[in-house]
Parts: C-alpha cells; sequence; structure tokens
C-alpha cells in the first residue's frame, strides 16, 4: 500500500473512533479488518476495541487467523497479532483456541548477523488473555502457563508469572515459589513472581519473599522490597525498615514508601529531617497529602541544606 494511501486509510480510521460505535463504523471496520496490511489491521482492531464493537469478534478471529499464515511476510513484527489479540482480550473473547495458538507462536525474522523470534509480545499477551477464558479448568490453564514460565523471553516469562498470580489456587502459589527459587537472570521476573505470589497467598508469602532481601544481587533485594512495599502490610513495613538499617540502600526507602502507611511516612520525613536526600526522593512513590507536603516542607526547612530544599523545590 502506497505510503500517501496508508495514512489517508488511518486517518480515517481515526475519524471513526470519534464518531462512536454506529452501524457505519462497524461495517467500515469489518472492511479493514479484511486489508493485507498488517499495521493498518492491528490500527483497526485497536479501535473496534475502543468502541467496544464486540460483534466484529468473529472478524478479528478471521484476520488473527489469516497473519497466522506465512506471518514473517503477512506481519512482520505481529504488529496485526499483538493488536488483534489485545483487541479481542479487551472485548472480553473467552475462547482459548486463539490464545492457545498465539502462546506456542514463534517467529523468526532476519536481524543483522542472523535471525530473532518477534514473537515475545504475543505470547506475553496471550497468557494473560488466557486467564479470562473459562473453556479452561485452572489445571489445565496452569499447564499452559508453566510452559512459557521458562520462555526464553523475559517478557514472556513476566507476563507468566502476572497471569499465574490471577489464579487463586495453592499450586498457582507453588510454581510461583519454586520459579522464585530457581532463579531468573532477570530480577524483574523474581519480582513479577513476588508481587504474584503475595496477591495470592498474602500474609503468607511475606516471609518466604523476605529472604530475598539478603540476596547480595542489589537488582534482586530491590525487586523482592518492592513487591514487599506494595502489600501496604504493617508487618511488611517493619521488615523493610530493619533491613534499611542494616543495609542502607535507597530501594528499600522507595519500598517503605510505596507502603504509603502512616508510620512509614513518619520514618521517611525523620530521614529528610536528618538531611536524607533519598528519603526525599523516595517520598515521590507515596500518596503526599497537602498536610504531608507541610510536614515534608518543615523537614527539609530544618536541615538548612541548600541542596536538599532546590530538591524539594522542584517537586
Amino acid at each position: 500500500m502506497p505510503k500517501k494511501q496508508l495514512e489517508q486509510q488511518l486517518e480515517a480510521l481515526d475519524t471513526l473512533r470519534q464518531a462512536g460505535p454506529t452501524p457505519a463504523s462497524s461495517e467500515a471496520l469489518r472492511k479493514a479488518l479484511g486489508n493485507r496490511n498488517n499495521y493498518y489491521v492491528g490500527k483497526a482492531a485497536k479501535v473496534a476495541a475502543d468502541l467496544v464493537l464486540t460483534g466484529l469478534i468473529p472478524d478479528l478471529l478471521t484476520a488473527l487467523g489469516r497473519f497466522f499464515t506465512d506471518p514473517g511476510k503477512s506481519d512482520p513484527q505481529c504488529w496485526a497479532k499483538n493488536a488483534i489479540v489485545q483487541a479481542l482480550a479487551d472485548l472480553g473473547h473467552a475462547d482459548s483456541a486463539s490464545f492457545l495458538r498465539g502462546l506456542r507462536h514463534v517467529q523468526m525474522e532476519p536481524v543483522w548477523g542472523g535471525q530473532s523470534d518477534t514473537a515475545g509480545p504475543l505470547r506475553a499477551r496471550c497468557a494473560l488473555a488466557l486467564v479470562q477464558c473459562r473453556d479452561l479448568s485452572d489445571s489445565v490453564l496452569l499447564s499452559h502457563l508453566i510452559e512459557v514460565l521458562t520462555d526464553q523471553d523475559k517478557t514472556v516469562r513476566v507476563e507468566a508469572a502476572r497471569a499465574i498470580g490471577r489464579i487463586d489456587r495453592p499450586e498457582s502459589a507453588l510454581l510461583l515459589r519454586l520459579r522464585a527459587l530457581v532463579g531468573d537472570p532477570e530480577p524483574e521476573v523474581l519480582g513479577a513472581c513476588f508481587s504474584a505470589l503475595l496477591a495470592i497467598e498474602g500474609e503468607r508469602s511475606i516471609t518466604f519473599v523476605t529472604r530475598f532481601l539478603d540476596d547480595p544481587d542489589e537488582a534482586i533485594m530491590g525487586e523482592a522490597a518492592l513487591a514487599l512495599g506494595m502489600t501496604h502490610d504493617d508487618g511488611a513495613f517493619k521488615i523493610l525498615k530493619d533491613h534499611w538499617e542494616r543495609r542502607h540502600a535507597d530501594v528499600l526507602l522507595s519500598a517503605i514508601a510505596l507502603t504509603n502507611l502512616p508510620e512509614a511516612l513518619d520514618f521517611l520525613i525523620d530521614q529528610v529531617a536528618a538531611d536524607s536526600l533519598s528519603a526525599l526522593e523516595a517520598l515521590a512513590s507515596a500518596r503526599i497529602t497537602a498536610e504531608i507536603r507541610t510536614r515534608i516542607a518543615a523537614a527539609v526547612e530544618s536541615t538548612g541544606n541548600p541542596r536538599l530544599r532546590a530538591a524539594f523545590e522542584k517537586r
């Protein structure tokens, strides 16, 4: 498709979005989904989801199937498949077949010096989308997700952990514990496991995640700290405070701020008054009320530190 023509058609899709869900827009999008241009079809799928046109789900499924044929040529970078899968998920499509197909899809495309798999984001989207599919039992769903929990693509592993965290079963927690214990070269994956585990088990998993605060790798320690902070749990705050007093890592202060507990904010404000720029920066992660901001300002002023005052005034 010539560039100028594509630009015009993309502008027409924006016009359809602004017009809202009408029979005419549904028909125009149905036609757009049959186009050969993968970028254009991806944009049409996004507009269909934005307008909540559930009647176009069959057309989205047809288009998705078409881009699995000779995918390297029909859909380089998986642009169309990514957008269509996301649109189907957003529209509440709950039949697992298409998502399972995407979960297994590997698309090798030429790059400088060899080939690279471009389907990682697609597998990641499909992992999350499968959680809403009620035609799969929890055990069958977990059997699919455990495979991509060891995917070569970091993003897929992260989203697989998040997906498992949405399945409230004891088996889910055990899988996440095992994955965390085995380790991962990417700390972000472990962070996703920690957060998902805490979402399933709550206080019962705080002790397990706490052990990773002693990891010599500061990135892993940081992921555990932030996951604990997001629990907003008083016990987690006390653990984070205790570890900060021993390790003084800035990420522990950020995690403390994430708890948004009154005693946590009191502690950070005391650190600001003791001339801690790190504590001031950590407070950016907290929900700051007018009253708290006034207290922070007073703490900053009490230090007489112009650098601290300048940092506060920038916020």
